[in-house]
This record gives C-alpha cells, structure tokens and sequence, in this order.
C-alpha cells in the first residue's frame, strides 16, 4: 500500500480530486480541502483527515452533503442523481429488489422522515440489510434533529470509508 500512497500524495490538486471528491457524495469540497493535508501516512490517515475536513465545515456544508444523499430505496432508474457509487450500495442491500410491501414501508417511513428532519434518511447500506434499514428508519425517527444530523454525519463516514478503500484498491491494481 505504500506505493499507492506514493502516488496519492505525488497527485496534484485537480487530480486528487477527480479521484476522490466521488467518495463524498456530490461533494467534492471535502476531497478538495483534505487534499492540504497531504502527504498521507495511509488510508486511515487520509480518512481520517477527510473527517476532520467534515467537521470543521460550516453547518451549511453539512446540510448540503447530508441532503445530497438519494432517498433509499427509490425505484431505480427515477432519480437521475444517484451515483453509481450509490445505486451498487443499495443493490448491495437488496433495496432494487423490494416486494410492494417493502417499498411501500420505505416510501411511509422515508416521508415520514423527511417531513421530521428535512434531509433524507442515511445509512451505511453496505453494512446493512433491507430489514436493519428499515428498523433503522423507524428507531431514528425518535431521535431529536440534533442527534440525528449527527447520526447521519457519522455514517456518511462509514460510507466515505467504504468507498476510499475502493478507490485505493483501483489504484493499487494500476500499479
């Protein structure tokens, strides 16, 4: 892994990000700010910087990233801003192939949701099943909006993990 962290931290501003704001979702700022906190030791460090970056953003930057999220569990194919990154995710969870009971539960709870916190439910699918969201969806809907915004940050986390060990993983086998 050491060769592909020589390469990520040889990469200039506009490469790194062409690499790496995806793994933010619509978010390229987060890439793009975490980028000056280079030379990275390995993936945990660059992760770990990319979180800082979230952090510190201001509360509106946080909301735009949580509401750049898809709703899960949408028929696919309707929203033409799901990435790629987050229609595999959600295949990955089973979400593509709901029976009418189970989407009709999503659409109910996803309302619901949105109607309480303004932002759409978030969840680190890939380490999740339809079932674990859908008791997902229900037992946040009791949190307050504070705990929640929180929530939804910390597995945008989850999710950006995922994903930069993806990128990484392309990286090593171009090597």
């Amino acid at each position: 892994m050491n060769r592909v962290f020589d390469r990520v931290n040889s990469l200039s501003a506009v490469r790194f990000v062409e690499l790496f704001g995806p793994i933010y979702e619509h978010s390229p700022w987060v890439a793009q700010r975490a980028h000056g906190h280079g030379p990275f030791s390995g993936h945990e460090a660059m992760l770990a910087s990319m979180a800082l970056v979230l952090e510190q953003a201001q509360e509106a930057e946080k909301m735009a990233l949580i509401r750049a999220h898809p709703e899960l569990a949408q028929r696919m194919g309707v929203d033409p801003t799901l990435t790629s990154a987050s229609a595999a995710e959600q295949a990955s969870a089973g979400l593509d192939r709901l029976t009418p009971d189970e989407f009709s539960s999503f659409r109910a709870l996803n309302e619901a949701y949105a109607a309480k916190f303004g932002m759409p439910f978030i969840i680190c699918v890939r380490r999740s099943d339809k079932q674990a969201i859908l008791n997902g969806l229900r037992t946040r809907l009791e949190n307050t909006p504070e705990v929640e915004q929180q929530t939804a940050l910390a597995e945008i986390n989850k999710i950006a993990a995922l994903r930069l060990a993806d990128v990484l993983e392309r990286l090593e086998h171009e090597i």
